[in-house]
């Protein structure tokens, strides 16, 4: 009974495989291979980084105005005289509101440690950020700012109303440098080049501006500034663009 059984399994099976191969052999749209590639695989990958270097013509300064009393109330009193000759000189040289920020506000205690941590008097410090200042104004404007009542200044920020367009120039001289190298790499490798098929843009890291930083400690070195316009050397901001680019083997 049990060889019976095997037997006719057997039969069924051999019936089975004649049936799916004649169904096979009947059926010619069915590939007697199937071959599955990937186009990551016939590809060069290439990185490019090029730079256009333009001349600034705009800036952003970043000052403050620091006061120091022995009492709280004439420390921001005194703060906030100089504060409004500050912002008065700026409307007057035709500086728009809407290019002037004031922040920080900071009124603290001075304490005197050696004498078991005592209040010997206040100081108290308002940032001023001005934008939107051409070029040409910046180093009168710095002047007359101290004169105003400016006694630490921060900082003074190089842009450039070009950067847009400097940009997309940096952008179209990185897509032809990748090209070149990867026509390189398909004539070393004994290939053809074939069209782009994929294009990355990166983030540019680097802030494209430059950084001018005075003591902001000393109010003597801040007053001696406004003895003349300050001299302004801006040199030129390097506007880079980072790519990486696919390109078909054909």
């Amino acid at each position: 009974m049990k060889r019976w059984k095997t037997g006719l399994a057997a039969l069924i099976l051999a019936g089975g495989a004649l049936a799916l191969s004649g169904c096979a052999a009947g059926n010619t749209g069915v590939p007697d291979k199937i071959q599955v590639e990937s186009a990551d695989s016939k590809v060069i990958s290439v990185t490019a980084r090029e730079q256009v270097k333009v001349e600034p013509d705009m800036a952003q300064v970043i000052y403050s105005v620091y006061s120091q009393a022995s009492d709280a109330q004439t420390c921001q009193t005194q703060n906030n005289t100089d504060l409004e000759k500050v912002l008065a000189l700026l409307k007057q040289e035709g500086v728009n509101d809407t290019s002037v920020q004031t922040s920080s506000y900071g009124l603290d205690p001075i304490y005197d440690w050696e004498n078991g941590k005592t209040i010997s008097g206040y100081e108290m410090t308002t940032r001023v950020t001005v934008s939107d200042i051409p070029l040409t104004d910046v180093g009168e404007l710095l002047s007359q700012s101290v004169d105003a009542g400016i006694n630490s200044i921060d900082s003074v920020t190089y842009l450039s109303s070009r950067y847009d367009e400097a940009y997309q120039e940096a952008l179209a001289a990185a897509v032809e440098a990748a090209r070149i190298k990867a026509q390189a790499m398909a004539e070393a490798g004994g290939c053809k080049l074939g069209a782009l098929v994929k294009l990355d843009e990166y983030a540019d890291s680097q802030e494209a501006r430059y950084n001018t930083r005075f003591s902001t400690a000393k109010e003597e070195a801040a007053m001696d500034m406004a003895a003349g316009a300050m001299a302004v050397m801006p040199g030129q901001l390097e506007i880079e663009a980072f790519i990486t680019a696919e390109f078909a083997i054909e």
